[in-house]
């Protein structure tokens, strides 16, 4: 175990702007007005769950389907490209008709623990020690959990302008994170 603050504090990072829990708080909020209630704990701990598991068997579920860790990372990055476009252009490229529960779908998976977060813990696994992306992933549990616990005060906080600006500069950062993944990866596939 090798608790390194910089790749702690970069996996912190890239973690916040893929799950990009503030640019999600206008859907956060049209759940809670559907719903009533958000379990905000019980949607940060299966999101945590997901993650870690994820962390340490995707590998080995991916070799089960016969698929390498770099082409993962390739088709990942695509995915992050895509979140990127949806938060930049204020496009919305995923839809989920009618899901069921709020706090497990879509909150938790794939709002939270979607396919890009999964993805980028599979890229930065080999860039990152695996015990400074779980201390990652546990930082951004909580900011989580504090933000579905604060969703109505936040916005009335960042007000919509606010939150518009900060979804678009995530959305440049996730851009140049799926970048970077798609080029590191792509050489290693060719090379």
């Amino acid at each position: 175990m090798n608790i390194n603050i910089k790749e702690f504090f970069s996996a912190s990072m890239i973690l916040f702007a893929v799950i990009d829990v503030i640019g999600n708080i206008p859907l956060i909020l049209v759940l809670r007005e559907k719903y009533k209630i958000i379990e905000s704990e019980k949607a940060s701990i299966i999101s945590l769950g997901i993650m870690i598991l994820f962390l340490y068997l995707g590998e080995i579920i991916l070799n089960l389907l016969g698929v390498d860790i770099n082409s993962f990372a390739v088709a990942g990055s695509i995915i992050i490209l895509f979140i990127a476009t949806e938060m930049i252009l204020g496009i919305n490229l995923y839809k989920d008709k009618n899901p069921k529960t709020a706090s497990i779908v879509p909150i938790a998976f794939p709002l939270i623990a979607g396919p890009g977060t999964l993805t980028t813990l599979i890229s930065i696994r080999s860039e990152y020690d695996k015990i400074n992306i779980i201390l990652a992933i546990i930082i951004n549990m909580i900011i989580v959990y504090m933000v579905l616990k604060s969703s109505e005060k936040i916005e009335k906080f960042l007000g919509s302008q606010g939150i518009h600006i900060l979804r678009k500069i995530f959305g440049i950062i996730l851009l140049a994170i799926g970048i970077k993944l798609f080029t590191t990866n792509i050489k290693l596939i060719f090379s």
